[in-house]
C-alpha cells in the first residue's frame, strides 16, 4: 500500500493546482474558495501564505520573476514580493456566472486556462491561450468546468477534461501555432467512483488524474487504460504534481469543501496538502514566457 504523508495541515476548502519551482524548490499551490496562494519550502518546511481579493482558480511561473494568474474574473501577473497585480484581460466579464478555473504552461511558455460554470449547470464556458506577447485567443467553448490541463511529453496531444462530462479528452495539438484539433475521448470515468479534476504527467508519459469524490488518483496509460489506481485517504483529492529534489515525490492537494463533521472524523487528512511515492518521476513544469 502507498503510504500517504501530510505535509501541511492547510484546511483548504478547495486546494488545487500544486506546482513545483525547480529553482526555489518549493511547492506553491492555492485555496480557491478561501482566496489564498501558499508556499511550502522543501528545505525548510517553512509555509508563506498570500491572500487576495478574489478567488484564484490557477496559476504559473513566470520566467521574469513571479506568476501569470487565472483569477476568479480574469488574467493577471503578480509579484509575491509586492502583492501587487497587473491585469492582463478579463474576457468573460460579460458572463458573471463564470470564473476561470485550471491552468497550466505549455512548453512554448504559453499560459493556457479555462473557465468554469459557477452554478455547476451550463457549458457556458471556454478555454484559453494567453501568449508571451499577452494576446489571448479562445481555443474550445461548450465547456461547463475545466480541468486536466496536460501535454504529452513528445507535444503531440494536448488532454483536457470537462468534469461534469466524466470525460477526459484528447486533442491533437500543434506545438509550435499552440493550437488544438480532433477532439476525442481519452478515458471516461462515468463507470468510476469519481469524476476527473486536475491531473499531471509523469517521466513515462502516463497522465496521474485526482478523481474528485473518487477517494483515489489514477494513472492512466497513453491508450487511455487504467495502469493504476492509488487509494486515498481524502474523498476529494483535487490536483497533483511531481516534485522534490529529483521529482519523485507526487503532491496532491485535495478539499474540504462541503464536507459534514461526520465527514471530516472519518477523513482527518481532508483538505492538507499530501505526498506519496509512487516509484515514478515527473518532469518540470514550464514557466510563462511572457
Amino acid at each position: 500500500m502507498t503510504i500517504v504523508t501530510e505535509v501541511f495541515r492547510s484546511r483548504d476548502k478547495l486546494g488545487e493546482v500544486p506546482v513545483w519551482d525547480v529553482e526555489e524548490q518549493a511547492l506553491y499551490w492555492v485555496d480557491i474558495e478561501n482566496k489564498r496562494l501558499r508556499r511550502f519550502d522543501h528545505a525548510t518546511g517553512a509555509i508563506r501564505e498570500w491572500q487576495f481579493p478574489e478567488r484564484i482558480g490557477s496559476f504559473a511561473l513566470r520566467e521574469k520573476g513571479g506568476l501569470v494568474c487565472a483569477f476568479e474574473s480574469g488574467l493577471s501577473f503578480f509579484d509575491p514580493e509586492t502583492g501587487k497585480i497587473d491585469w492582463i484581460a478579463r474576457p468573460e466579464a460579460h458572463i458573471p456566472t463564470n470564473r476561470f478555473n485550471d491552468g497550466k504552461c505549455d512548453r512554448k511558455g504559453r499560459f493556457w486556462a479555462g473557465t468554469m460554470d459557477d452554478n455547476l449547470k451550463d457549458h457556458s464556458a471556454s478555454l484559453y491561450r494567453l501568449d508571451p506577447d499577452l494576446k489571448v485567443t479562445r481555443l474550445e467553448d461548450g465547456i461547463c468546468i475545466s480541468n486536466s490541463l496536460v501535454w504529452s511529453l513528445d507535444n503531440r496531444i494536448f488532454y483536457f477534461a470537462d468534469t461534469p462530462d466524466d470525460a477526459i479528452y484528447a486533442y491533437d495539438y500543434d506545438h509550435e501555432a499552440g493550437t488544438i484539433a480532433n477532439r476525442r475521448l481519452f478515458a471516461s470515468t462515468a463507470d468510476q467512483p469519481g469524476t476527473p479534476d486536475g491531473s499531471t504527467i509523469d517521466e513515462h508519459g502516463y497522465l496521474w488524474n485526482a478523481q474528485w469524490d473518487g477517494w483515489r488518483l489514477v494513472r492512466y496509460a497513453p491508450d487511455g487504460s487504467i495502469d493504476r489506481i492509488v487509494e486515498l485517504p481524502v474523498q476529494r483529492p483535487s490536483s497533483c504534481m511531481f516534485g522534490g529534489p529529483d521529482l519523485a515525490t507526487l503532491y496532491v492537494t485535495t478539499a474540504i469543501w462541503d464536507s459534514s463533521g461526520a465527514d471530516l472524523e472519518r477523513q482527518p487528512l481532508a483538505g492538507s496538502l499530501l505526498a506519496l511515492d509512487v516509484g515514478v518521476r515527473g518532469v518540470p513544469e514550464p514557466r510563462f514566457a511572457g
